[in-house]
């Protein structure tokens, strides 16, 4: 299961009633941070899910309104008790952007370890997932993210059965395990059943919708897309600024064949994005208008499934 939180949805500058770029996941007990704007650590206190055990940061890029809130979370973490290192990965030039924000964050009980990833790149994260990005299109380089969890094939009992295989072994099967039996070693693929669809999300801001992207996010269970502007009306300051309206991204939603779509990165001019969402809704009926406290999950058993409230506290329920 990938527990889903949204910090903030805000692009350029801060409103009072809207926070900047930030999107937090939990998988097992790990935390993953996608962007880290300006004040991204107070709806995170806010909604109670800890910082200690933030264990990656995934960067799309290096406009302030993404990367500015870092040094004062590098010291919320710390004095959470973090000593184990913390990797952080985004697009190239992510070393000299830590660099140089550490400055006001020289000493930190835990070491970072950066990972610059370019068009492409496969990286295993935390919690038995795995990242792969694309490259966008925004004037800067920017990444788009997609996230999978794979699920392990199921047991076969008969076959383990049909194979003699003790019952007592079959928990280190199950586990990924070989095992011996009458002299001869058995694999946990000897007794697994046909492959099971795992789950996974894609998060892709700041940059107009290209091919490129559209076949990174193609069937993921949930797109979290950029929206920077509400309708075609401003179309021309989108492909100005390298951003997507509504509309725009609701149609990269749609013909990825994506499950669902979160909308974000409101551009401080729509004070209501509310008001634009049959926009998106004409073209991608499945359409959610992020805010702040917005959670959902990606389970095995239902695929993706959006809590109806905010949340208040750390304790999310679900199949695992």
């Amino acid at each position: 299961m990938i527990d889903l939180l949204v910090l903030g949805t805000g692009a350029m500058v801060p409103l009072p009633h809207r926070w900047l770029s930030s999107f937090l996941i939990r998988v097992d007990s790990s935390l993953i941070l996608f962007d880290c704007g300006e004040g991204t650590q107070i709806p995170w206190r806010q909604y109670h899910w800890g910082f200690k055990r933030l264990d990656a940061i995934c960067l799309t890029h290096h406009h302030a309104d993404h990367v500015a809130g870092l040094p004062g979370l590098f010291h919320t973490v710390a004095n959470a008790g973090r000593t184990e290192p913390m990797h952080i990965y985004g697009p190239p030039g992510t070393a000299d952007i830590v660099t140089g924000l550490r400055v006001i964050a020289p000493r930190l009980p835990y070491d970072m370890i950066v990972h610059e990833l370019d068009d492409g790149a496969v990286v295993d994260l935390p919690g038995g997932i795995t990242a792969r990005v694309a490259r966008g299109e925004h004037g800067v380089p920017v990444l788009g993210y997609r996230i999978e969890r794979p699920r392990r094939r199921a047991f076969d009992r008969d076959r383990a059965i049909s194979l003699g295989i003790p019952v007592e072994q079959w928990s280190a099967l199950q586990r990924g395990k070989a095992i011996t039996h009458d002299g001869q070693e058995i694999g946990p693929d000897a007794v697994a059943g046909p492959p099971r669809k795992g789950v996974s999300f894609g998060f892709v801001t700041d940059t107009r919708p290209t091919a490129n992207l559209h076949d990174l996010v193609a069937g993921v269970d949930l797109l979290i897309c950029e929206g920077t502007y509400g309708g075609d009306d401003d179309g021309e300051k989108a492909r100005a600024w390298g951003h997507m309206t509504f509309p725009e991204a609701a149609t990269l939603a749609r013909d990825a064949d994506a499950g669902a779509l979160w909308l974000t990165h409101f551009g401080a001019g729509m004070a209501k994005p509310d008001d634009f969402a049959g926009n998106a809704r004409r073209i991608f009926p499945h359409t959610t208008i992020c805010h702040s406290g917005l959670t959902g999950q990606l389970t095995f058993s239902d695929g993706y499934r959006e809590s109806p409230d905010r949340v208040e506290s750390g304790s999310v329920s679900g199949d695992r």
